[in-house]
C-alpha cells in the first residue's frame, strides 16, 4: 500500500523530478516537500468528493441537537469526517430510495446543522478518509497525477509549468475515470421496489 510520501513522491516523479521527500507532515525542509504538504490535501479532498466511492462511504446515527430546527422538526449536528452527504436516512429506511428531506444550514458558531423531520436519523456519507492504506491502486494513481497537475506550475514554472500541469490534469481524469468505473463494478444496488398501489397509478 502506498504511503502519503509515496503518493507525493510519484507525483514529483511524473513531473520528471528526480527529488524525492522524506516527510510532508511536517515538511522536510526542500521546496518539493512545502509544495507537497500544501496540495496533497487539496487534492485528494477533490478526488474522494467527486465521486461516491466504496471505501470512504460511511453511515452514523446523527446526534440531535437543541438547536433551534425553525420550520423542521429536528436539528442534528453534521458528523466532523463527513465531506459529502448522501442520504438522511428516517430509522428504518434501508436504501437512500427512502432518504428523508433535509436542508443544510450553519449556526452562529459556524457548525453545519442538519435539518430535517425524521426522528433518529441517519446519515450516509462519503467520509474525509486520510489512511492511504484504504485507496485502492486506481484511486492512488489518479491521486498522484492529480497532485503533479499541481505540483508542475510551482515547481517547474511558466509555458512548461502551465504545459505540464495541463498534461497531468488529463492523464488524472482518465485515471479518476478507471477508478469509479471499478469502484463501481464492485457495489451491487438493490432494485427499487415500487408498491402494487403506486405502479397502479
Amino acid at each position: 500500500m502506498s504511503s502519503v510520501v509515496d503518493i507525493c513522491n510519484l507525483a514529483l516523479s511524473h513531473l520528471g523530478d528526480t527529488a524525492t521527500v522524506a516527510s510532508i507532515d511536517p515538511p522536510e525542509g526542500s521546496s518539493q516537500a512545502e509544495h507537497c504538504a500544501r496540495f496533497y490535501p487539496a487534492a485528494r479532498d477533490a478526488l474522494l468528493e467527486i465521486f461516491n466511492w466504496n471505501f470512504a462511504t460511511r453511515r452514523a446515527t446523527l446526534a440531535l441537537l437543541t438547536a433551534d430546527s425553525w420550520d423542521w422538526a429536528y436539528a442534528y449536528a453534521k458528523p466532523a469526517d463527513a465531506l459529502k452527504m448522501l442520504a438522511v436516512l428516517p430509522a428504518g429506511a434501508s436504501s437512500d430510495a427512502e432518504g428523508a428531506e433535509y436542508d443544510i444550514e450553519t449556526d452562529t458558531d459556524g457548525a453545519t446543522v442538519i435539518l430535517t423531520d425524521s426522528e433518529d436519523a441517519s446519515l450516509r456519507y462519503i467520509a474525509y478518509v486520510t489512511d492511504t492504506t484504504k485507496f485502492p491502486p486506481l484511486f492512488v494513481m489518479a491521486l498522484s497525477w492529480q497532485l503533479a497537475s499541481m505540483l508542475a506550475g510551482p515547481i517547474l514554472k511558466g509555458d512548461a509549468g502551465a504545459a505540464e500541469a495541463k498534461r497531468c490534469a488529463g492523464l488524472a481524469q482518465a485515471y479518476l475515470a478507471q477508478a469509479a468505473q471499478s469502484d463501481a463494478n464492485q457495489r451491487k444496488v438493490r432494485p427499487v421496489h415500487n408498491p402494487a398501489w403506486m405502479a397502479a397509478r
